[in-house]
């Protein structure tokens, strides 16, 4: 049985609504995800972008899935009661590492502190800033749209990935989380209500955060996680860019 990996976010209902496939779950923050993968508590699993390219040559890449926006994508805010160009440092969430790659790419100028000390700005990931965004009147700045408003491209946050050589019945996985998000899309309104009694927002409001989210790895996609990683390399985050290598189109059982 593959052990998969879930983001414990709402993001993920869409990917795993109704999936079929007989895997066994690890829920974590995207964080706990990454080393997971990586340490090999899991076989499969939705990487960040900026750690997969840290660590690509053990990795390989599902051909079809990531988690991706192009413009806002609600669960990724800067929250912050001044004006965003005079934004000089940021208390940044733990749980992400690209996030925290892309608020540095963004707002160069600014220094990041550990989250809850005293800052100009807060980085928010996940149902935490999806809360904030719903509840707080501070003003809050959607990394997804300065994304795109900064590059004109789609801004990949996780790529789907697993080890090398890769498990047994890992492209019938990918097949299954790939119907599991058709289906999703198929029923948007009953994919809202049933996500509303899991995570209590109002399904209306997750109705049009589901909109936002992209989980196809089409070229668009892969050219900004591209344009993504070349800005990291020169902010001094990436080492070195690494190649986009894929599971094979035939995995030995």
């Amino acid at each position: 049985m593959i052990r998969l990996g879930r983001i414990s976010y709402l993001n993920m209902a869409p990917v795993f609504y109704g999936l079929r496939a007989d895997v066994d779950e690890v829920v974590g923050v995207p964080t706990e995800l990454n080393a997971a993968l990586l340490d090999g508590q899991v076989d499969v699993a939705p990487i960040s972008s900026i750690e997969w390219a840290r660590n690509a040559a053990g990795l390989l890449l599902l051909r079809r899935l990531c988690v991706s926006s192009e413009g806002a994508v609600g669960s990724i805010q800067l929250v912050t009661p001044i004006p965003l160009g005079e934004v000089r440092s940021i208390a940044v969430t733990p749980e992400s590492a690209t996030s925290v790659v892309l608020a540095r790419i963004l707002l160069p100028r600014a220094v990041h502190v550990a989250f809850g000390e005293p800052a100009d700005a807060r980085l928010l990931i996940g149902d935490a800033a999806l809360r904030s965004a719903f509840e707080d009147p501070t003003p809050h700045y959607d990394l997804g749209q300065l994304w795109l408003e900064r590059t004109g491209l789609p801004m990949v946050f996780a790529v789907w990935a697993c080890g090398e050589p890769p498990p047994a019945g890992v492209r019938a996985l990918e097949d299954a989380l790939v119907a599991s998000v058709r289906r999703a899309r198929a029923e948007p309104e009953r994919l809202a209500r049933a996500a509303s009694a899991e995570y209590d927002y109002p399904p209306g409001y997750l109705a049009r955060y589901f909109e936002q989210l992209r989980y196809s790895f089409g070229p668009r996609e892969r050219a900004g996680l591209l344009r993504f990683l070349e800005l990291a390399h020169a902010a001094g985050e990436l080492d070195e860019l690494p190649e986009l290598r894929f599971v094979a189109e035939e995995v030995p059982a």
